[in-house]
């Protein structure tokens, strides 16, 4: 009789690649690229291959960075997602969630789902008609779309930049002075010194007080 093998289902587990380690007291942090969004179960699946990779490192927290997110950012609406490994004296009952292990993990998704991405990146408001359009940035903390353009017949080539919902309103719409310093122009968006850099179709968003650190870096079309 030929022994038998495991019945478990071998998953497929999604292109990935780690590109950042940080270590502190109480956590590991590895940031991982993924080049588009992902359901929940793919997620896992990268967590649950890390966490095997990683068997000795009991606090894992692992982030997941789409296209232009940066690697050095604050605050968690600058990844896509997060999932993080426990100690076993940590767990509680809502901790249901397991990877293909069998290992508790706490999984966030900041980001909006691929479908509802898309319907913002089609949205085509009147305010845009005829206007040079310089990107379209979807901003997974605030669940919108932003739009930078220029018009054309515009002597002075103001940028403007718009922020629409789902529903393809309006919530916001800034005509931002633009500056250079040290070389980098900023477009600023707040009386209080707030920024926006826009490079090799990369949208960055900076605090006054940040310290040059972005909360959020976005690739035009993700």
């Amino acid at each position: 009789m030929g022994l038998l093998s495991c019945n478990k289902k071998i998953q497929n587990i999604p292109s990935y690649t780690v590109s950042k380690v940080f270590k502190t007291d109480s956590v590991t942090t590895i940031n991982v690229n993924i080049d588009t969004r992902m359901p929940a179960h793919q997620l896992v699946l990268i967590a649950g291959k890390l966490k095997t990779d990683s068997a000795r490192i009991k606090s894992l927290e692992i982030h997941y960075l789409l296209p232009g997110n940066a690697e050095t950012s604050a605050g968690d609406n600058s990844y896509y997602a997060s999932a993080r490994y426990i100690k076993d004296n940590e767990i509680k009952p809502a901790d249901t969630l397991k990877d293909d292990n069998g290992i508790v993990v706490r999984l966030k998704i900041f980001g909006l789902s691929s479908e509802k991405a898309k319907l913002l990146l089609t949205l085509q408001p009147k305010e845009i008609a005829g206007k040079n359009v310089l990107g379209r940035f979807i901003d997974d903390y605030n669940h919108t779309v932003i739009i930078p353009f220029k018009d054309p017949f515009d002597k002075k080539d103001d940028v403007y930049i718009i922020e629409l919902d789902s529903t393809a309103k309006v919530v916001s719409a800034t005509v931002p002075q633009r500056v250079v310093d040290g070389g980098v122009e900023k477009w600023l968006v707040t009386q209080n010194g707030d920024y926006i850099t826009l490079k090799n179709n990369v949208l960055t968003q900076y605090a006054a007080d940040g310290l040059g650190v972005p909360f959020n870096s976005i690739k035009s079309g993700i």
